[in-house]
């Protein structure tokens, strides 16, 4: 059965790319994922048969450059920034929504391209969970919103809704839930208007579920239904979330995402079909473990998303910043003066205020962790260090755990560090953390430049990680293993994070050197 992949198909990405939205162009496929406070944000995904996929480019450096986009002061942008984008194409023009919840803004990015400069606009209303629509006739609608889902019609450039247009409820959630209908995935198929939501019912599974209303107006009543409500035997938790697109053949495949733990919630591929003007998902209502997809370019050999780096400067003429790999992104905007790559390989990466903890660090630099286990080593150059400073590898997340090289009176030392969130609330916003963390292991060093490794382990919702360096050339661990935990403080899954912060005085640096990465 396995004609056109190498692996399973599910998890698509084993990495957090949530709220996924795909379309097809020719014969290419567009995922479009959840960034939050990453950056460059608004990542935008690359495949030509639904299971590889590959990065092909970024919406935005920064949304509004605000202080809380860089870091600034006190300021953080944790579960802010880019949620949930709809991801559309038409008449020969990329167009990409989304809302960030702490500007409360929708903002709207257009190009030719999707690899190249995207052009900002933002719009008139705040569209939660957004869904564009091209209609047949010419009339532009977004759908939306949370347990009352919206049609509003936009004016002829998107800026704003349209005065004496359609706006109406087209669903109203009255049954009792977790979480109301939200996700928002509306299509024109065959003269029918089909829309997607995802919906946490109390029922006797509880779990996310996968819904699908069909109109034959938008004026008109949506009637519908549970389209899925499977979790693969992974703990109850649901798949759904994600809208459907056909293939140059003619076939249908549901992208939606799943809860998997700490490591985030990772796309999942479903085979659809249609009964009665009707989509049915899956066989029996459950997602087959294998089931077969064509490729459009079968030799096409795809960019991992998760990669190895030396940090080589290979052009001199362009800045830093843009010769990053793309498999990167920043904890929040860099400051682009505070970091640099080297000729002969590596990453220098400066301090520039006084942080509290690993949060408040500018310029780290992350990577997505993979399910079920992975990990990664690097080579930390701490002899600019100023007394105080911290310099290392972290697991990051609200939940974070890292090992660093620290300089204490002109000596240097190893340090484990970790937060454990026990009693802060588990709620959107609550990322405004300023305790220390806790050190729980201190070894007196005899060099300034260390080798480390962080591992992480997924399996069975296991999420804890453990850290090691090197010494007499074999890895030796530090403590014992540190508990991860997905929450809404930072809504994103772990990451693999570099970074360097002061405690005492400014003015520090390290550099990162040989970062391995292996899955």
């Amino acid at each position: 059965m396995k004609k056109n992949h190498e692996r399973d198909i599910n998890p698509v990405t084993r990495s957090d790319y949530p709220d996924p939205d795909v379309i097809r162009v020719g014969d290419t496929y567009y995922m479009i994922s959840t960034t939050m406070h990453f950056m460059p944000g608004g990542v935008i995904l690359r495949s030509y048969d639904l299971i590889n996929w590959e990065i092909a480019s970024y919406i935005f450096d920064s949304l509004d450059d605000s202080p809380a986009e860089r870091l600034e002061l006190e300021s953080t942008n944790y579960a802010g920034g880019m949620w949930a984008g709809s991801l559309r194409y038409h008449e020969g023009m990329f167009y990409a929504v989304f809302v960030s919840h702490f500007s409360e803004k929708t903002y709207l990015f257009t190009a030719k391209d999707v690899c190249d400069k995207w052009e900002k606009h933002t719009m008139e209303g705040f569209f939660h969970d957004p869904s564009l629509l091209f209609d047949d006739d010419g009339r532009k609608y977004i759908v939306y919103g949370n347990t009352q889902i919206y049609v509003t019609e936009l004016n002829d450039d998107l800026s704003a809704p349209k005065k004496g247009g359609l706006h109406r409820i087209i669903i109203n959630d009255e049954t009792e839930r977790v979480l109301g209908y939200e996700g928002s995935h509306i299509y024109k198929i065959n003269g029918k208007y089909y829309l997607f939501l995802i919906n946490w019912p109390k029922d006797e599974y509880t779990r996310r579920t996968q819904s699908c209303f069909v109109s034959d107006s938008l004026e008109g009543e949506f009637k519908g239904k549970v389209v899925l409500k499977d979790d693969r035997g992974f703990f109850n938790q649901g798949v759904a979330q994600g809208g459907i697109v056909d293939t140059p053949r003619g076939k249908w495949y549901a992208m939606m995402f799943q809860d998997s733990g700490a490591v985030g919630r990772m796309p999942i591929l479903c085979p659809v079909t249609f009964k009665d003007d009707f989509p049915v998902f899956g066989i029996d209502g459950r997602i087959p473990e294998d089931f077969e997809v064509a490729s459009s370019r079968p030799y096409y050999r795809y960019e991992p998303l998760n990669t190895s780096d030396d940090f080589i400067k290979v052009d001199s003429a362009e800045d830093d910043y843009s010769q990053i790999r793309k498999q990167w992104q920043w904890n929040h905007v860099p400051d682009r003066n505070l970091f640099s790559l080297r000729p002969e390989g590596g990453l220098t990466i400066k301090t520039g205020k006084l942080c509290s903890n690993l949060t408040h660090a500018p310029n780290t630099l992350t990577q997505r962790m993979i399910f079920p286990k992975c990990e990664a080593e690097v080579t930390v150059d701490a002899s600019m260090l100023k007394n105080g400073d911290r310099a290392g590898i972290c697991a990051l997340q609200g939940c974070y755990g890292y090992l660093a090289i620290t300089k204490e009176s002109g000596a240097y030392y190893l340090i484990k560090v970790v937060r454990e969130l026990k009693s802060e609330p588990n709620k959107i916003g609550a990322a405004g953390d300023f305790l220390p963390g806790n050190v729980v292991e201190k070894i007196r060093l005899k060099d300034s430049k260390v080798t480390l490794c962080l591992k992480a382990n997924f399996e069975e919702l296991t999420d804890k990680v453990d850290f090691y360096y090197l010494k007499d050339n074999k890895f030796v661990k530090v403590g014992d293993s540190h508990q991860l935990k997905y929450r809404l403080d930072h809504f994103t899954g772990a990451r693999f994070g570099l970074f360097v912060y002061a405690t005492e005085e400014i003015g520090g640096e390290a550099t990162f050197t040989k970062f391995i990465y292996r899955s």
